[in-house]
């Protein structure tokens, strides 16, 4: 019960936050309008111990592309060996695509000599970032550190827009690199934050794992919201189904985000109670 006080005490924190920043209106988001497009097919060199490539699977390969009525695009891939997208691949490809249409780019840990070839194709990009070194390497198997994780971001903010992700309970639904990483980010700044949750996998290494505890996972949304009280905060597509989201959904409201992909029933609910004007987007939700 104690524990229980202690997440709505901090949800009401950062919901006296957000009302202190941000308009009473909140945008929920259901990205049909964004074509998934992979650099490297279904290829990834990387087994990460989260994904093991089963998320390529449903991007569409880039030489197979056909984007149709879409006005954005999400440009990702399967690393290299360390932990690179091949972002300079098929660049004509990429200009053809790009006429009239917005682009959010997966580069990660991507090197400054690769950015000015496809800074005039990028609207955003959007950066995994990761507070641990020991969580790099267990999950990513690289032998880096968050020094590289922050030397990445630094330079891709001397280029574009960069919105970085954090993944709560990354390493197997454990929480370690969470609240470090968050404190980083507020020493590197941001101008805007995206949450999503660790999703069991089958065939991953993490297949038989657990996600992380909803309450957990709502005191991390409020103590995001109190640390970057002005920047929009968002809850992204990458989170687990079901009665998980029917719970964890209306809490990211009460923890004062800005932005739901595909939310749960019960948080539009939530959001018309508490007098929220409610915007529906079609794209990813860093656009």
């Amino acid at each position: 019960m104690e524990a229980e006080d202690t997440t709505y005490e901090r949800l009401e924190e950062a919901w006296r936050v957000r009302q202190a920043n941000f308009p009473p209106e909140i945008e929920f988001v259901y990205p049909l309008d964004t074509a998934l497009i992979s650099l490297t097919g279904h290829h990834c060199d990387l087994d990460c111990a989260h994904c093991g490539g089963y998320y390529l699977q449903h991007m569409t390969p880039i030489w197979r592309a056909e984007v149709g009525g879409a006005t954005s695009c999400l440009i990702s891939g399967g690393c290299d060996a360390s932990g690179r997208v091949p972002v300079t691949r098929y660049l004509e490809r990429i200009k053809a695509i790009r006429q009239g249409r917005k682009m959010n780019w997966h580069v990660g840990l991507i090197e400054e000599v690769d950015l000015p070839a496809i800074a005039p194709y990028t609207d955003v990009v959007s950066f995994d970032f990761v507070g641990d070194d020991e969580t790099t390497r267990e999950v990513y198997g690289l032998d880096c550190t968050v020094a590289d994780y922050v030397k990445t971001y630094q330079v891709l903010r001397r280029h574009t827009r960069v919105i970085p992700h954090i993944t709560i309970g990354l390493r197997g639904g454990a929480i370690g690199h969470e609240y470090p990483g968050m404190e980083k980010l507020q020493e590197l700044g941001v101008d805007g934050l995206v949450f999503i949750v660790f999703i069991p996998t089958r065939g991953t290494r993490y297949a038989d794992r657990q996600p992380p505890p909803i309450e957990v996972v709502a005191n991390i949304l409020a103590e995001a919201r109190l640390r970057f009280p002005d920047r929009p905060i968002h809850l992204g597509c990458m989170r687990p189904h079901g009665e998980y989201r029917a719970q964890l959904d209306p809490l990211a409201v009460r923890a004062g985000l800005n932005k739901i992909v595909s939310p749960a029933r019960e948080a539009v609910q939530l959001a018309e109670e508490l007098g929220l004007s409610i915007v529906q987007g079609r794209e990813c939700c860093v656009f």
